[in-house]
């Protein structure tokens, strides 16, 4: 057969297959309806896709949550501990109860485990229910802090009868310190009719996010430890038991004024940061306002920080002190300062650097760094809770720790005057609003900010932690 032929032939074949197959795809389109190429196929593709993807995110949030059914702290968990979130979860919980009281014998430190037991001990029983929103994922000293603060709070009021006989559950839900995910538990928390209001967020960036969803749901929530001084204008429903920014700012720069009698400071601080920015923009307002001056300022954040170069050029303009506004996600580039610094110029930080690494690895350079916090447990020896909560967790607690407990009090106080989301509102906002916390009276400002002043302490060689450094009270103020 020739060339030419062969050709005649393969394209009548191929003209005769598309014809066939043309013929085909129109039966079927037409005799069962199905458009291929139609705009509402397209629609409804995406449809199911959209409720596929918002059924699995609202999944992904249930996962975060939890009344004890479910462990959220797995490092460590003991296995009556484990043993005690299968019972919940199958509401045996008696054997839950049995199994909590058997773990915490064996880590008295564990609030997880603590605020499980007080739910256990409700089971299905009438209770009032709160929830605690801490960043277990990204930062997990930092929310069992949090967490031991409201559940010594829990622990106590259902200890003594509840609120008028009626006993407190406390939800604890996992945002990372992640403002997206925090939005998401936010709008679940209010869409849950028994959550009657919420102690958290943990950082400033997180908590703004959180509380623009709690204000429109008419959803009280008290953040224990977020001092961005935005938060003042949030709404009626958001409250914090940390004092704003602006206290510590005040009080950093008449320390630096008035006790080390220098002029001239460098700020480091993360530009990426609520807290960061806050805290260096009420610190700048002091500063001038008290007569010192700002030398420069260095952006922690800046992918191109270096912290001798940064430090260096500071001393040369004139530095004579350092003030470091970093937030826990810079506390790394923090110590690159207080390192390359080794004790020249004095150091001067937010409570952002209250932290164990600054005595692990600041270590002797960061001895007499002065730092603002809201609280400290040596400050106020009259006080009963810091023995009380030794007793409860067998070691000494953190400001976040009195903070939270606060923020829980004040909630539990709210609950006994109207146990309604409204009615808790309006009792934290009445003037004569007043309840005793672990940091004396608890009353708060039209701005829902805590009217408090700050303690200022110093990084000294001590015994009180194991790295040979302690955080000690500066008296006489």
């Amino acid at each position: 057969m020739s060339q030419k032929n062969e050709t005649v032939i393969l394209v009548l074949s191929l003209a005769i297959t598309m014809g066939l197959a043309s013929a085909g795809i129109w039966w079927l389109t037409n005799s069962k309806g199905i458009n291929l190429g139609s705009k509402s196929s397209e629609k409804l593709i995406s449809d199911n896709s959209t409720t596929a993807n918002a059924s699995q995110s609202q999944q992904s949030i249930e996962q975060r949550l939890s009344l004890g059914e479910k462990l959220l702290i797995p490092g460590g968990a003991t296995a009556k501990k484990q043993e005690a979130v299968a019972a919940i979860a199958s509401s045996n919980y008696n054997t839950a109860i049995s199994n909590l009281e058997a773990s915490l014998q064996t880590n008295r430190n564990d609030p997880e485990a603590l605020i499980y037991l007080n739910n256990a001990r409700i089971g299905d029983k009438k209770s009032y229910t709160i929830a605690v929103a801490v960043p277990i994922g990204s930062d997990i000293n930092a929310a069992q802090e949090m967490l031991r603060g409201v559940a010594q709070s829990q622990n106590e009021i259902n200890q003594s009868g509840g609120i008028s006989s009626i006993p407190l559950k406390v939800l604890i839900a996992n945002d990372d310190n992640n403002p997206e995910i925090a939005s998401k538990i936010a709008s679940d928390l209010a869409r849950k009719s028994e959550i009657l209001g919420v102690v958290g967020h943990f950082g400033s960036d997180v908590t703004l996010a959180a509380s623009k969803v709690y204000q429109q749901n008419q959803l009280v929530a008290i953040s224990p430890t977020s001092t961005s001084v935005q938060l003042s204008r949030v709404g009626s429903n958001i409250f914090r038991t940390v004092p704003s920014d602006r206290f510590a700012a005040n009080a950093l720069s008449r320390y630096m004024l008035g006790k080390l009698k220098k002029q001239k400071v460098v700020v480091f601080f993360n530009s990426t940061s609520s807290y960061s920015n806050s805290l260096k923009n009420e610190f700048t307002t002091a500063i001038y306002a008290d007569g010192g001056q700002i030398i420069s300022e260095f952006d922690l954040a800046n992918g191109n920080f270096n912290a001798a170069d940064s430090l260096e050029k500071a001393i040369a303009q004139g530095a004579e002190v350092i003030m470091l506004a970093s937030n826990s996600s810079t506390i790394e580039q923090a110590l690159q300062v207080v390192k390359f610094n080794a004790k020249r110029l004095p150091l001067l930080a937010g409570d952002g650097a209250y932290t164990a690494k600054i005595l692990q690895i600041g270590a002797a350079e960061a001895t007499g760094m002065t730092i603002a916090v809201p609280w400290h447990i040596l400050a106020d020896p009259q006080s009963s809770f810091p023995q009380a909560s030794k007793l409860l967790w067998n070691a000494e607690v953190s400001w976040r720790t009195a903070l939270a407990y606060d923020a829980a009090k004040a909630l539990i106080a709210g609950l006994q005057v109207n146990p309604t989301r409204s009615g808790i509102q309006k009792a934290l906002s009445a003037s004569d609003f007043s309840v005793t916390g672990a940091s004396g009276a608890i009353r708060f400002l039209a701005s829902g900010d805590r009217n408090r002043a700050v303690q200022l302490v110093t990084v000294q060689p001590g015994n009180r932690t194991s790295y040979g450094y302690d955080f000690v009270p500066i008296s006489g103020l």
